[in-house]
């Protein structure tokens, strides 16, 4: 008996038959269907490069991942520092109050490495209208949406997508946002999963850490059941 393990699912197949690398597959089909099944099995969603990709079917529309060292954040791990711990008390943070915006500021082309298109945004808005997806949002003194971070919520899964700050107005306004989030997931009670896909230096520097994909693949079958966490709440300064 497999300790890791998922049950098979019927569009990603068996995990212990993936090939031994982040990249497990490429299609053409995209949906809330497809994207909800994927993160409960523990894979998620890249659009393709086509200019990357050139010997690829013009249908291929997506890649699909689950990598061999996935990065997480230990909910008890976050790293506030004594000056981040004082920029949240700078701003005023909202929950599920501006999900398209938020999108739309992380998905910005003049980003560099942007990679949120209008099938993303149509797809995880869906996503959001099912409260299977949830923003958090950052606002200044002057009500400017100057940070935000959104992701997928299933049961005790919750998996970071993207995060942006303004350089003019949001100075730590993302790692305010990730602090609210941590906040929300260690309100509940039950097993929780943050996953934030790949560990960068950055992300390092506020305790992400780095674990094979099949203790990842037995962290979330755990966590699936556990019921979500209650995301109504005020916003609060």
């Amino acid at each position: 008996m497999r300790h890791n393990a998922l049950v098979p699912s019927a569009i990603f197949g068996d995990p212990a038959d993936w090939p031994p690398h982040d990249m497990i597959g490429l299609s053409g089909e995209f949906s809330t269907t497809v994207v909800v099944e994927a993160y409960r099995t523990g894979v998620f969603p890249m659009p393709v490069d086509a200019e990357r990709w050139p010997q690829l079917d013009a249908e291929v529309a997506f890649a699909w991942f689950s990598p061999m060292r996935r990065g997480i954040l230990p909910l008890d791990g976050l790293r506030v520092s004594r000056s981040l711990r004082k920029m949240t008390r700078r701003y005023r943070v909202t929950r599920d109050r501006a999900f398209d915006e938020v999108m739309r500021r992380c998905g910005d082309p003049s980003r560099e490495g942007a990679w949120i298109n209008d099938d993303i945004r149509r797809v995880y808005g869906g996503l959001h209208d099912r409260g299977l997806a949830h923003s958090v949002e950052v606002w200044d003194g002057e009500n400017r949406l100057v940070g935000g971070l959104y992701g997928v919520g299933i049961g005790g899964l919750f998996a970071g997508e993207s995060m942006f700050h303004d350089p003019d107005h949001g100075r730590d306004a993302s790692k305010v946002a990730l602090v609210e989030l941590v906040s929300v997931l260690t309100a509940s009670a039950g097993q929780r999963l943050l996953d934030v896909q790949w560990c960068t230096p950055h992300l390092a520097t506020l305790g992400v850490i780095e674990i094979d994909r099949s203790d990842y693949l037995t962290r979330l079958s755990a966590v699936l059941t556990t019921p979500a966490p209650d995301w109504r709440a005020p916003g609060h300064h």
